[in-house]
């Protein structure tokens, strides 16, 4: 990867050093096991389930798994719901708006180094007639009985359509050895375009490259829950998007996009759901209690994966308690749903140990 930065300046020195701090000390022990995670749709999924007819394994109907990140969005809900947290869901003194103040700068140089290597980043231009397949471990945990119950490691394999649609068949989903067709949201009998909610390598490229322009369109397109803090909503919207194949410039543009998001910050010791260490930014949910991170890779800067967790003691568990996670291992472009990716297909696959 070309380095952008490295004529020499008083502001990217000041970027550099920055940088350098967020990169984690030798580690005497390993952190805590309920740091790894992240999330996905886990929680929908078995909503959809119940609620599908089942008349075979073929018949479970799956929520597209690049929709939203709806462990955190659905705990969101349930929170604004009933208050499950205790309180009354004002935010408390001394959380993620003071530490903001401070950590903004941080977190801005690091998303500008992101930024930077994510436009040089060589990437596929896919068709609208391929499919963008990723391999992924991820983790999460069932709320349905009041308490975070944190479910195994499982492999998931995804190939995303990327016709503009409007589609009923979204593509496929393998999870754990077992695979099920993505299909629209229940009751949606007109099928799903390509937009926000089904992100295709088309509509990543007609997104405003401007941060300023794309954040203003992401706030106007990010569906509004009540209860649910609009910064909040809109940096998770980011996260769903994040990983897979876009255009560089969409990507760069994302990322300095989430730069601009109030209560963003740096987090130098996160982890993704397989445990490798890496760049972490995050955003605190401070009216439930819940931080959202992104996993960076120190030296490349490419996106590893998310997790998100309890930041207060809460009916749900204790802080630190593990809500999701994943670990993105392989991207590739392929011609058929069900396919593996040739070694000349593979973006980017997983480290060998």
């Amino acid at each position: 990867m070309n380095d952008r930065t490295t004529g020499a300046s008083p502001e990217r020195d000041g970027d550099r050093e920055e940088i350098a701090r967020l990169l984690p000390a030798p580690a005497d022990r390993d952190l805590p096991r309920e740091q790894y995670l992240r999330h996905k749709e886990l929680l929908m999924n078995h909503i959809d389930r119940d609620k599908a007819p089942r008349t075979g394994p073929a018949r479970r109907l799956l929520r597209p798994a690049f929709v939203t990140p709806a462990t955190a969005l659905a705990l969101a809900c349930a929170l604004a719901a009933g208050a499950a947290l205790g309180g009354d869901g004002r935010e408390s003194s001394g959380t993620a708006s003071h530490r903001a103040a401070t950590d903004m700068r941080p977190a801005a140089a690091l998303l500008g180094r992101i930024s930077d290597a994510a436009e040089e980043r060589d990437t596929p231009t896919v068709r609208d007639d391929q499919f963008v397949y990723t391999r992924e471990k991820t983790r999460g945990a069932d709320l349905t009985s009041g308490k975070a119950v944190l479910g195994p490691l499982l492999d998931r394999e995804v190939w995303a359509a990327q016709e503009p649609g409007p589609l009923h068949r979204l593509g496929l989903i393998r999870e754990d050895g077992e695979t099920f067709p993505l299909n629209a949201e229940l009751g949606d009998t007109d099928g799903t375009p390509a937009g926000i909610d089904r992100p295709t390598y088309r509509w990543l490229g007609s997104l405003p490259s401007d941060p300023d322009e794309l954040l203003a369109r992401l706030y106007a397109e990010t569906p509004q829950i009540e209860g649910r803090e609009r910064d909040q909503a809109v940096f998770e919207r980011i996260g769903s998007l994040l990983g897979g194949v876009m255009p560089p410039r969409t990507a760069a543009a994302l990322y300095r996009a989430a730069a601009r998001i109030p209560g963003v910050t740096a987090a130098p010791r996160a982890r993704d759901a397989i445990g490798r260490r890496g760049l972490g930014i995050a955003r605190d949910d401070t009216r439930y209690g819940v931080r959202t991170e992104w996993v960076f890779d120190e030296k490349d800067f490419s996106f590893l994966g998310s997790r998100s967790y309890l930041t207060e003691d809460t009916p749900y568990g204790k802080s630190g308690t593990l809500l999701s996670s994943e670990a993105e291992l392989e991207v590739a472009v392929v011609d058929e749903a069900g396919r593996q990716p040739a070694d000349a297909e593979r973006t980017r696959t997983e480290p060998r140990s």
